[in-house]
């Protein structure tokens, strides 16, 4: 199973969300390149990267820190905030990015994830984030009508590499993630499943690796807060 730890990228800092609210946030003195630079020392392949400021603006506000990691670090990286057309989508693939997370854009055009799929043929995940079984667009500011199953099984066929599960309920409250839920989306996802959100504790890590169809978990802020230490989570790497 492939362990992600998270950079939340806003204003050129890491920060971490509560439940995606801008007003509630934590900034860290390390830059992303740093933090990057740590999680590749302890031997982290994978990584998962927010432009918070791109989930607001929809442009690739942080496309030069990402370029950066990428280059640096050779770090597999999936990215996403705020990519809302095929232009972003070139850029942070020619960045070297390893999947780009369509999130907003895909859940309000189905469409533009069905052509994204075809065009960047196993470049695309799409971020399903949910509150209380409905799909949430626009930062999480908005939650949508559609129900988080319904929508999938409309897109399943559509060539999705990855898809990234994140319970908004649980994010940044380090709760444990809502597995029952996550094994709902696995159990009808055509791909592999991420976890997202509300990992607290080293034994979400050890339970998330004996569930099918999941092919990892994402933790942010546990690390941060000192609550999961690096060189414990790295153990827990294939």
């Amino acid at each position: 199973m492939k362990i992600f730890p998270a950079i939340d990228i806003k204003d050129k800092k890491c920060v971490r969300l509560v439940k995606g609210d801008f007003d509630d946030r934590t900034e860290y003195e390390m830059s992303p390149v740093e933090q990057a630079g740590k999680y590749k020392d302890y031997g982290f392949k994978n990584l998962h990267i927010v432009d918070l400021d791109g989930a607001l603006t929809g442009e690739t506000v942080n496309l030069d820190i990402i370029e950066d990691i990428v280059s640096k670090f050779n770090l597999k990286v999936e990215v996403g905030g705020g990519i809302r057309n095929s232009d972003s989508i070139r850029k942070y693939i020619d960045a070297g990015v390893e999947k780009v997370i369509l999130g907003s854009a895909a859940i309000k055009d189905k469409n533009f994830l069905k052509e994204a799929c075809k065009k960047f043929t196993n470049k695309i995940a799409l971020g399903l984030d949910a509150k209380d079984g409905y799909l949430s667009v626009s930062g999480w500011k908005e939650k949508s009508n559609q129900m988080t199953l319904d929508y999938l099984k409309e897109v399943n066929d559509y060539g999705v590499s990855r898809l990234i599960y994140t319970d908004i309920n649980r994010d940044g409250m380090k709760q444990s993630p809502n597995f029952e839920d996550s094994l709902k989306v696995a159990g009808i996802s055509n791909c592999p499943v991420i976890i997202s959100g509300g990992v607290s504790k080293i034994n979400d890590i050890k339970k998330a690796k004996n569930l099918k169809n999941i092919e990892g978990i994402i933790v942010g802020k546990a690390i941060y807060d000192g609550d999961i230490k690096l060189d414990e989570l790295a153990r827990e790497l294939d």
